[in-house]
């Protein structure tokens, strides 16, 4: 496999794990100083995304169908299909674990907006903006944070197995020719 591959891969699995950390964090009791600004939030999301779309673009460039793709992934090392399935498994489980918690919660997504703290009550049908105390604010935080760390995290993971599937490929293509 290429390296370029295996850079691209590996970055995008490391962002997944730091991300993962980042929304296992949010059940720690108390709060953070590294979760209330929103600053690590958009840095996770803002690589994320490209990291993402370049796997995407790796992968279609391929031309490989769905059986091929899977036939590349089944050829990686097994430590490196254990951690992505790891890190798969570990972002089911935290959205999983969010939605069962959030499911007796009427508030969601909290927010600071101009000075104030607002939330969206769920159970309301009309006007769903709920202004908040700091400390109903505080409380409601973490789990508002937590899905806005483990998508991207379950998007960087995606990207590494599709990166990594789409160089393994590549070097298939590449010993194919010279023969």
């Amino acid at each position: 496999m290429r390296r370029i591959f295996t850079l691209h891969g590996g970055a995008a699995a490391a962002l997944s794990a730091a991300a993962l950390v980042l929304a296992a964090l949010t059940w720690l009791p108390g709060t953070l100083p590294l979760f209330e600004p929103a600053w690590p939030m958009v840095a996770v999301f803002c690589l994320a995304l490209p990291l993402f779309l370049a796997a995407l673009a790796r992968q279609f460039a391929t031309g490989a169908d769905r059986s091929a793709q899977w036939q590349a992934f089944r050829c990686l090392p097994g430590r490196v299909k254990a951690g992505l399935g790891f890190l798969l498994a570990s972002s089911a489980v935290i959205i999983v674990l969010g939605f069962v918690a959030a499911g007796d919660q009427r508030l969601q997504d909290a927010e600071a907006r101009e000075g104030r703290y607002v939330a969206h009550d769920t159970s309301v049908p009309t006007d769903r903006a709920v202004e908040l105390t700091r400390e109903e604010y505080l409380a409601l935080l973490p789990s508002s944070r937590r899905m806005m760390y483990v998508i991207p995290g379950l998007l960087s993971a995606t990207a590494a197995a599709l990166v990594l599937a789409a160089g393994e490929l590549r070097r298939a293509d590449d010993a194919s020719a010279v023969r």
